[in-house]
């Protein structure tokens, strides 16, 4: 079993990043809003605006209250939509619940929106056209072709069907040719779908989902899931057991999560050069 080291190849991406702005005399510029005092959100906006602070990036970090009415996170977006120093711009979920996330996020400017949820991005990735494409998924790409793991004619089952990772994962594995099963929360013998995987990508959310009686023997499994069992970060595969029947496997934490925040940085030099 290999571990598929997410830190380390985002430490690898984020110097890429650093020297590529270097020789191209340019600062991207990434605007984060977080609405509330959400203690995660805070945890989650800050990693951000320290791994810009790494790579060379402008953080604009914008922290508006509990209160702010949608219209006025509207307002914001308006603003930043404008700024030409501002490449990206990523709104922190989740939102108050008198805020729709949907309208937010089609507010944000297709081309600054770095977290690929806006729906003109969504439609590129759907229908293979250039676009802003979502963090995660885009980020579990990158760990596939870095350790060379062959994704075409592969059967890759994706467990979990959001639009932040589920869909465009999916999305992401067919373009690469693999054949592609989607299942979820709700689909009836999940472990006789998981079984049939070369690649198993588990997004549910769910601590322990994925048991070993549920992967092949010397699949690759990459487990998205940020969960949280008697206070201890976990993910949604069960680590111990299904690594001994993994060829290659990510850990929670140090697997997924530091991919997602470097194809984040990677997404907004992508907008600030077609800026």
């Amino acid at each position: 079993m290999i571990l598929l080291d997410g830190k380390a190849l985002a430490a690898e991406v984020e110097g890429e990043l650093r020297e590529h702005i270097a020789q191209r005399g340019i600062r991207p510029g990434l605007a984060v809003i977080r609405v509330g005092d959400d203690p995660a959100s805070a945890i989650y906006v800050g990693g951000k605006e320290r791994a810009c602070g790494r790579v060379g990036f402008y953080s604009h970090i914008q922290v508006m209250p509990d209160s702010t009415s949608e219209a006025e996170l509207l307002a914001e977006i308006a603003q930043l939509n404008q700024r030409p120093d501002i490449h990206g711009i990523l709104v922190q979920m989740p939102l108050p619940a008198h805020i729709r996330s949907d309208v937010v996020i089609a507010a944000i400017a297709p081309h600054k929106d770095v977290d690929g949820f806006h729906p003109l991005n969504v439609g590129a990735l759907t229908s293979g056209a250039p676009g802003l494409v979502s963090c995660t998924p885009l980020g579990i790409m990158r760990l596939l072709q870095k350790y060379q793991i062959p994704v075409a004619g592969k059967h890759a089952v994706v467990v979990g069907r959001s639009n932040i990772v589920g869909k465009p994962m999916a999305l992401l594995l067919l373009q690469a040719h693999a054949t592609v099963t989607i299942a979820h929360s709700r689909t009836p013998d999940l472990a006789a779908i998981t079984r049939q995987a070369d690649i198993l990508v588990a997004a549910v959310g769910k601590a322990g989902l994925i048991q070993a009686d549920m992967v092949k023997p010397g699949a690759v499994v990459i487990d998205v899931g940020m969960n949280r069992n008697e206070g201890k970060l976990c993910g949604d595969v069960n680590f111990a057991a299904v690594a001994e029947q993994a060829s290659y496997i990510t850990p929670v934490p140090g697997g997924v999560g530091p991919m997602t925040i470097a194809m984040l940085l990677a997404n907004t030099l992508q907008a600030a050069e077609a800026s």
